[in-house]
Formats: structure tokens, sequence, C-alpha cells
């Protein structure tokens, strides 16, 4: 009897010891909802001092009555599931300290959802302060206890749109002073960013003036100041005040990124405007200081410039990447800054040149921002945006469906499928189908009502194919076009399987069918039987490699077709902009040719992505070089392809359910000697390794988070491989050239000999 007592003692101790409580505590996507800040500054403030604060501060609201609630589960056992939660929900900290809850205590409920749990307690108020925590059920019986509290703020207005963070100013010194010459130093901050200037000067005299240079670009040890393209450059006088000073340089506005005026650019969409408590920003990685003497940079010295810098928040920690390559080390921390630096008006836009959001700008960013930090607000706040002010390409409109479908594969969290459900069915841009079953924007129905459907207030609305013009690889438009076409049968696609994450079961069906007979309009009106290649449209006999990029990413080009088009894309090589690679490098994955992609990903010509960091680029470019367009900017997210590339196809890492709820990971390695990585997901942190001896032997070293699970695919090395995952032999199931295993969370080793 004494010994069984002691036995259940030591379980409860086990229990105890393992059992861990939920973190990352999110409403509405916003995990930071407690946060204040202070001119865009992080501050002390809680929200409950608000009431008495003096400054201006700015906070997240939550602009939901029914806000959607999630956590990540934690667990020191493998194979973890969650089964059950208990969520509170108070006015006060107080009850909840004491496992009370005024608003809504759901029980023990029996669920694995974790992401996305919709608030069901008394109706939420405008304006006021809230506080909830949960605790979880695992499948191992182990029962955790209640997280910390978090506390969020109601906006004045509960419109169900989705809330945000404020932007962050953050102070940065340079890395290098050097002198040029009495009285002018040159400074250099490492990076480019966007941001103002704050300079710390002494003067005994009020006839003193400064000149001071900024600018993206360097030359011959100073700021270009003929940069070109449009690259940015600016130069300002400052006048000193006798004494030591802190000065703010004031950036003027530029007079086309700013303009408010839709009409002005011929598309209907505004310029995204800075907020007050940032001011106006411009990109810069370089400063000159002429008329005043700086203390050279060792020490403390350097505090007399500094960088005031203007992101979205961004956690420099979320995500890591490393490999035997150094290009493609470089290269993912070009398009992970990039993703950080580019998010200074609180949402995707094109660059500097315009601010304006482009559908064509985020399909590209948005992988790649997942791949990076875990801010799923930010995508989304810019996608519906975009449902009412769409910009001007054809396929650009359709690609709105296919990012929100990515938004809720990666956040889980189906609000905006939910509320603005009829909006995306009309990008799908079904009104302008023809008798042929395909799509077209020369057949008069580019009509008003037409547009006013698809909410477009612009005055030029065409194909695209690609941008420029000049990479489209001599694309022949024609009435109906094969890349425009391919965008809407995915459109199709993907709305049937939105329709269906929402239980529309007959809409679901119906999309299905659609998306069916355009895959087979396209397939027996624009593959050329005989050269087994896409022509670019009806009407023409011209096969461009846009015109194959996409059938094959999308699926549409049958199996037979396959292998030729591959080689039909290979010979081109990068031939289009980009924009394009992310479809290109897509549709080579997915063939799959992992030694085009590694070599397309890694290539040190003057069309890809090393190439912006040897021009001097911190930032992604418009395009691969100034020659291949004139008017480029050096501060493009669309530049930035290759970091989602590495995560979801080089690495291997997608989710295949909603909210990662089913993992997959397939590296493509290639030549690659070995790489390692870590992918933030809204279950938690995705930790994959590999070590590849190609045709010999590789070994997968991978950790999935919990309440989640893995299929994890590994490269066949011959008909009679050896398999061993956490040193036990398997058979695992053959997928064409990869071995299949389906695993549990926690860390897991897997061994594949020829």
């Amino acid at each position: 009897m004494r010994t069984l007592s002691l036995n259940i003692v030591l379980l409860f101790i086990i229990r105890l010891c393992v059992a861990q409580a939920p973190t990352h505590l999110a409403t509405d996507l916003l995990e930071h909802t407690g946060r204040v800040f202070l001119d865009g500054y992080p501050s002390n403030i809680s929200l409950e001092e608000l009431p008495v604060a003096i400054e201006r501060y700015q906070l997240a609201e939550i602009r939901s009555a029914q806000p959607m609630l999630g956590w990540i589960v934690n667990s020191n056992q493998p194979n973890t599931l969650q089964t059950a939660y208990q969520i509170l929900v108070a006015t006060s900290r107080e009850l909840l300290s004491k496992d009370k809850a005024d608003l809504w205590d759901s029980g023990r409920t029996e669920s694995d959802n974790s992401v996305a749990v919709p608030y069901s307690g008394k109706p939420l108020k405008p304006s006021v302060i809230y506080y909830w925590r949960v605790k979880t059920w695992d499948n191992h019986g182990t029962e955790s206890p209640f997280s910390q509290v978090k506390s969020f703020i109601t906006a004045e207005e509960l419109d169900g749109s989705t809330a945000r963070y404020p932007l962050q100013v953050s102070d940065e010194l340079p890395v290098k002073i050097q002198p040029l010459g009495e009285k002018h130093s040159f400074i250099d901050f490492g990076r480019a960013s966007f941001g103002r200037l704050k300079l710390t000067l002494s003067s005994d005299r009020e006839t003193d003036t400064v000149i001071v240079r900024l600018g993206e670009c360097a030359k011959d040890g100073q700021v270009n100041r003929h940069p070109g393209a449009t690259i940015r450059y600016a130069e300002y006088r400052l006048p000193l005040m006798p004494g030591t000073h802190t000065y703010t340089l004031k950036i003027r506005p530029d007079k086309r990124n700013t303009d408010t005026d839709p009409a002005s650019n011929g598309i209907g969409v505004r310029a995204v405007l800075m907020p007050d408590y940032t001011g106006e920003v411009m990109p810069f990685r370089y400063c000159e200081v002429e008329g005043y003497s700086l203390l050279p940079l060792r020490g403390r010295a350097g505090g007399e410039v500094v960088r005031q810098t203007v992101t979205y928040p961004f956690d420099d920690t979320a995500s890591a990447f490393h490999s035997s390559d150094t290009v493609l080390n470089q290269i993912w921390e070009l398009c992970k800054y990039s993703v950080k630096a580019l998010s200074f008006p609180g949402m995707f836009v094109d660059g500097d040149r315009e601010r304006i959001p482009y559908e064509g700008d985020i399909i590209v960013g948005q992988p790649t921002r997942y791949a990076v930090d875990r801010r799923y607000e930010f995508t989304r706040y810019s996608l519906e945006y975009l449902i009412f002010s769409p910009t001007w390409p054809t396929e650009w409109a359709m690609q709105e469906v296919l990012m929100i479908w990515a938004d809720y594969l990666y956040s889980g969290n189906p609000a905006s499928l939910q509320k603005y459900y009829e909006e995306w069915k009309m990008k799908t841009l079904a009104g302008l189908t023809e008798m042929n079953g395909l799509i077209s924007t020369r057949t008069g129905k580019l009509t008003p009502e037409f547009f006013r459907s698809i909410h477009y207030k612009g005055k030029n609305f065409r194909d695209i194919v690609d941008w420029p013009v000049r990479e489209s690889d001599g694309y022949v438009f024609t009435d109906y076009n094969t890349v425009v076409n391919a965008y809407h049968y995915q459109a199709l696609r993907l709305m049937s399987e939105i329709a269906g994450a929402l239980g529309k079961t007959k809409e679901q069906t119906q999309f299905a069918k659609d998306a069916g007979r355009v895959k087979e309009r396209i397939n027996q009106l624009m593959l050329d039987p005989k050269t087994g290649l896409y022509r670019d449209g009806i009407g023409t006999d011209h096969s461009s490699l846009h015109a194959n990029v996409y059938p094959l990413a999308y699926g549409i080009a049958p199996e037979k077709n396959r292998r030729k088009i591959l080689d039909f894309i290979r010979s081109h090589g990068m031939a289009g902009s980009v924009y394009t690679a992310q479809a290109l490098l897509d549709a080579i994955y997915k063939t799959p040719d992992a030694d085009s992609g590694l070599q397309l990903l890694s290539s040190t010509g003057d069309r890809s992505w090393y190439n912006m960091i040897r021009v001097g680029s911190t930032i992604s470019l418009e395009a691969w070089d100034n020659k291949y367009k004139p008017n480029q900017d050096w501060n493009h997210i669309w530049g930035a392809a290759a970091g989602n590339i590495i995560a979801r196809k080089l690495m291997g890492i997608e989710p295949l359910e909603s909210g990662f709820k089913k993992i997959r990971i397939k590296p493509q390695p290639a030549t690659l000697q070995h790489a390692e990585i870590k992918v933030p997901s809204v279950r938690g942190d995705i930790r994959v390794a590999f070590d590849n001896q190609p045709n010999e032997q590789f070994s997968l070293e991978v950790e999935i988070p919990a309440n989640s699970i893995g299929e994890i695919q590994l490269p066949k090395l011959s008909a009679k491989y050896k398999l061993t995952v956490d040193n036990t032999v398997q058979k695992g199931t053959i997928e064409g050239d990869f071995v299949k295993v389906d695993i549990g969370s926690g860390k897991h080793r897997f061994v594949i000999e020829k």
C-alpha cells in the first residue's frame, strides 16, 4: 500500500515536471497587445496607466467584438497533441489571479484548436481593457498550469477589421566614421534603412552651419551625389545654435510617394503616408557631415550621429539560416533584412518610389515574411486594404485569392476568409469568362459594372505577365493569354478550398468544377501538341518562359509534358524579372529539379540575388541590375523571393493543413552539403538541419512544435535504400523521388542511405 502511494506521488511529480504553461498568447493574431509605445519607442507604460499618461502614445487596439484567441502549446514529451483547453476572460487581473472570470469561462473544452478559438463570452465593449489566460490538456494526460495573464484593449469602433501594431522607432549608431578632411566626415550605418537623422553637435557661434548628405549608395568613399535610377540621395543645411544641442533632421517629403490624390497615378490608389509620430523618412545607409569635426568611432563615440530607423515591430531572433554555401547565407540575410526594412509604413508597399501597395509585391513578400517572423497581421492588413484599392494588372487582382488562402494556411485564422468571402469570389475575375471557358480583357467585358465588382477605380486595366515588359521573354499578347488564365485556374481552385474551409460545400464543388474546366481548356487551346510546350496564348505559336512557368507551378501541365517543359525552362535560365523568379523557382522545385533550383538561388551572375549584394545594396532591388530597369529603386520587397524559396523549397518547410496543424518537411538539397534553419510558425518554432553526401547518405534532424504533426519527405537515394528514424529501421512510403514518413512533435533524426 505504501509502495503504491509512493508510485502515485512519483507519477504526480513527473507530470508536474513536464507540464508547461501555454505561451505566446495572441488576440486576433497579435501577441504583444499590452505594449504601449511613446512616439514609436517601446515604453514601460501599461494599459492601466493610459488614463493618466500625458505623452503621445500608440498601441494596438483589438477591432473585433469576437476576437480569436491563440497560444503555443509547450511540452517536454514527444508526440504531444492538445486534447482540451480552458480559457478565462475577465475585466480585472485580480479575478484571473484567483482562476475566476466574469466574462467567459470556457470550462474544459475538448478541442485540439490552439490557433484561432473564437471568444464566446459576454459582449465586449469599445475602449475597454480585458484580461485572459488559458491552460491545456494533452494526449499524455498532462494538465498544464494556467498561462501568464495577457491584456488587450478594444478599439472605439469594433468593425472586425484586422488590428496591427504601431510603427516602432529604433536608434542606430554608425558602424564607421571616416574623416574626409578637416571638418568633413563620412558615416556608414552598415545597412540601409528608412528613417531620420539625429545629431548632437556643439558650437560657440550662431553663424555655424553644417551640410548633411544622406544616400543609399556610396562612391569613392563619399555619398554618391548622382546615384541614378531611383536610388535616393538628399542634401540638407543645418544651422547650429551656440552650445551643445541635439538636432533632428526633418526629411523633405517626396512629391510622388506622398501624393494623396488617387487620380494622379491612373490606378486610383493613393500613397501610404507615414504617421505623425514618426514623421517623414527616407532610405539611406550613408551620411556625410561637412563643416563639423566628428570624433572617430571608438568607445562611446558615434552617439553624435544617430539614425532613427522606422519599422513595423520585428523579431530578429524569430528565424535563422546557415549553410555550407557562403553565397546562400548572404542571400538569406539580404532577404530577411529586406522584410524588416521594407515594413516601414506598417503594410506592404512597392518600395520608396511610390509607396503604394501592389499585389505583385505582396505575393513575393508574403511568404518571405512568413519565413522570417511571426507577424501574420501585417500581411492580412495589407490584403484587406487591397480588396478596395486594387491595382491595374489583370493577374494581380487574382493574386489576392492566392494570398488570402496562404494567409489562412499559415495563420490558421479564418476571420478574413469569412468576413470578405464574397469579395474574394469577385477577385477570381470570373466576370471576364467567355464562351470558350477562358477569360480575356480584350473582348469588351471591362465594363464599369465589372470594375465596380472588384473595386477598381483606375483607368488602365490590362495583362502584365512581367515587369518591366522587356523582362517578359518576348511574350506575345493575344486576346486569351496563357499566364492570365493560369492565374484564373489557380484562383478558382483555391476558392474551392476557401469555400470548403468555410463549410460551403455546394460552392466548393462548383469552384472545383469551374477550375477543372479552365484547366482542360488551357491544355486544349494553349498547349502545342507538336512541341509539348505552352504557347503564349491563342493565336500565336510563340512559347515564352512565362507561358510555361505558370502552368507548371500551378499543376496545370499534364504529367507527360512536365519534363519537356522543365527542359525548356532550364534552357532559358533566369530569363524573367525578380518578380517572376518566385513562380520560376516554385515550378522548378515542384517538378522537382533541386539542382537547377540551387544553381539559380546561389548564382553569382548579374541576374542573381547575389548581384544585389555585389552592387552595394543591403535591401533587395526592384530589378536584377540598373541596366534591366533604368528607373529601379534599391528597396523593393518583390526582390526578396529567395528568402521564402530557401525556407519553403530548399529546406522544404510548408503547412499542409491550416495553422501548421500538419507540416511538410521536404528538403531538396541537390549538392548543398549542410544547412540548418529555424522558421517561426503559429504553433511554435520549426527547426530543420541536414548533412548531405549526394547519392550516398542524407541525414536530417527536425524539431516539430507541440500540437503539430509532420510529414517528412527524404530524397530517395536508390531503389534499395536504408532508412532509420530515431535509430529504428523503417521503410517509409515511396512518393516519386522521395520517401515519406509521418512523425509526431518533438525532435527526430532521419538517416537514409543508398
